[in-house]
């Protein structure tokens, strides 16, 4: 079997056998089938798709490239939520305590920085001392005291889809519906969780662009779970504008904090519940979705998610007085404003040009070797929908470095569009998929 006949059966179209697939994930993730191969491959399917007899293989040889985690000794429904990435979109720090502290067990395996888009885990990694990288030994221990437990994807778990990732996001292969699919899958197989809330973005900064595409990475995933009988439920939601306030690292901890506080921003809050409020009812924690939302809220009211939250920086070696004394954490040496030279109303803010920015100026990465500046990044100022006069500030940049920094200005000044009429409000929620 030659790995260069099946990259051309792929860019014919053909559907590979599940030995084929077993040979080019196994031989890639022991080293055996180079970079350049494999990217060739990755975007031969880019263009041609996988069958769902393709998809279900290629997710389960990337389970099966390292080890499962049993959880079965922990006690409950195990519930991992996943965000397919977006710009600002920080609901993971938030909903996971919510649902934690309503007695749902939490096993998250996070990502980090891909695209034009943030990271779990590099946003965790702004909080002095926080530790991603557990042996899977003591997440379990965590999970058992804590219920919640943040960790990137180690040597262990997938770890064929842990190099796949870092490769899609250097060769312009990301935006495929089944590599995002298997990607996510794999990870939260392995991982040993029974159910998963799906938040599958939309728009501009997504990177489904169609809310037709991101229906179709929503029912490919819900399959797959329904397949293996996992509960899964997606909810397709709007990413036509930066979520919430903060864009950046150390800058999207601060909104964190701000929002487990009841003190963030309205569209980040009402989401972060509403995943939640999901990831409480799949746990059967509540006898309905209603009453799973007055639980969740209850949680983020009574102060019992932010201590939730605190508990498990310190639990993981973080330093928890940083989310009340914002000076601990990573700060940029340097600050420009972008102001409006006309009136009128937001009618647009492109929200990939914004995460573009933020990448340049070092919230990002532009290779896989690339290291993160977790200072760095954007806070709007402005809303879709807000009416600013001639002279208003429409965001700050925050910078560590000059490099690239003229260039991000010039992209974020770009991406604030104004008109003389208020624009059609747009559903934050748009529809749900199980």
């Amino acid at each position: 079997m030659r790995t260069v006949d099946l990259i051309l059966r792929k860019r014919a179209g053909e559907e590979l056998s599940v030995e084929e697939i077993q040979y080019l994930v196994n031989g890639y993730t022991t080293g055996e089938i180079p970079d350049y191969q494999m990217s060739a491959y990755l975007m031969a399917t880019y263009f041609n798709g996988m069958t769902d007899r393709e998809l279900s293989s290629f997710t389960d040889v990337m389970v099966r490239s390292g080890e499962t985690l049993d959880l079965s000794d922990i006690e409950g429904v195990k519930v991992d939520k996943h965000s397919t990435g977006g710009v600002g979109d920080k609901t993971s720090l938030i909903c996971a305590p919510i649902a934690a502290a309503a007695g749902v067990v939490v096993p998250m395996i996070s990502g980090r920085a891909l695209g034009h888009t943030g990271g779990t885990l590099d946003k965790l990694e702004a909080i002095p001392g926080f530790n991603t990288n557990l042996t899977l030994d003591q997440f379990r221990a965590q999970l058992k005291e804590h219920g919640l437990a943040f960790i990137g994807q180690t040597e262990e778990i997938a770890p064929a889809d842990k190099r796949l990732y870092a490769l899609r996001d250097v060769t312009g292969t990301v935006e495929s519906i089944p590599l995002i699919a298997s990607s996510i899958m794999s990870k939260k197989l392995a991982e040993g969780m029974d159910a998963l809330v799906l938040d599958v973005k939309v728009g501009h900064g997504a990177f489904m662009k169609k809310q037709v595409d991101a229906r179709r990475l929503a029912q490919a995933i819900v399959g797959i779970g329904r397949r293996l009988d996992k509960k899964v439920q997606a909810l397709i939601t709007d990413m036509s504008q930066p979520l919430g306030y903060a864009v950046g690292n150390a800058l999207e901890v601060m909104e964190v904090s701000q929002t487990l506080q009841k003190a963030g921003p309205a569209d980040l809050t009402r989401l972060s519940l509403e995943l939640a409020a999901r990831m409480i009812f799949l746990a059967k924690k509540a006898g309905s979705l209603d009453e799973a939302r007055q639980i969740a809220e209850t949680k983020l009211m009574d102060g019992s998610a932010y201590k939730k939250f605190k508990a498990v920086v310190a639990a993981q070696g973080g330093n928890p007085q940083a989310l009340d004394r914002f000076e601990l954490l990573p700060n940029a040496t340097g600050m420009r404003e972008i102001v409006t030279t006309r009136g009128g109303y937001v009618s647009a803010i492109m929200a990939e040009d914004i995460g573009r920015a933020s990448t340049m100026m070092g919230a990002g990465r532009g290779t896989k070797e690339d290291a993160i500046d977790p200072a760095v990044g954007v806070i709007i100022e402005v809303k879709v929908g807000e009416k600013v006069d001639a002279g208003s500030v429409l965001c700050r940049l925050y910078y560590t470095g000059e490099e690239n920094l003229d260039e991000a200005a010039d992209l974020v000044e770009d991406a604030f569009r104004i008109s003389s009429s208020k624009p059609d409000e747009r559903e934050l929620i748009l529809e749900v998929v199980s």
